[in-house]
């Protein structure tokens, strides 16, 4: 199994160098496996979203990504659930640090605005916010 870097990733969904494009086109096609650690996806989110993609367009392409048949992220199955969760409002950041804490009894934050989305959620672990 071969590791992506963000780089690779991002000239492939965003298309603003052609060259690299069509060279990260050819690696995920050239039927190796391919994987990444979470937080290749979490700076990739961070790319995606300075260079003003729509958080629609964002997890569209996220999606197509998890997708590939040779695309096999660490902890894919988190990943997937921070992206469910980025689509209802959540930061992904936020959302992938939830995901992660799968099976905690809870998160604890100083940010009560995530508290408060993941609290409307009904999030697993709870995030709660420390006063």
């Amino acid at each position: 199994m071969i590791a992506l870097d963000t780089n690779i990733l991002a000239r492939l969904l965003l298309r603003d160098d052609e060259q690299q494009y069509r060279k990260a086109f050819k690696l995920l096609g050239d039927g190796r496996d391919y994987t990444t650690p979470p937080t290749v996806i979490l700076e990739l989110v961070w790319v995606l979203s300075t260079h003003d993609i729509p958080k629609a367009d964002i997890a569209k392409g996220l999606r197509g990504l998890l997708g590939l048949p040779n695309f096999k992220p660490h902890q894919a199955a988190e990943i997937a659930v921070a992206l469910s969760l980025y689509e209802t409002g959540l930061d992904f950041a936020d959302a992938l640090h939830l995901s992660l804490s799968d099976g905690e009894d809870a998160l604890l934050t100083f940010d009560m605005r995530f508290a408060g989305r993941a609290e409307c959620l009904a999030t697993t672990p709870p995030v709660q916010s420390v006063d």
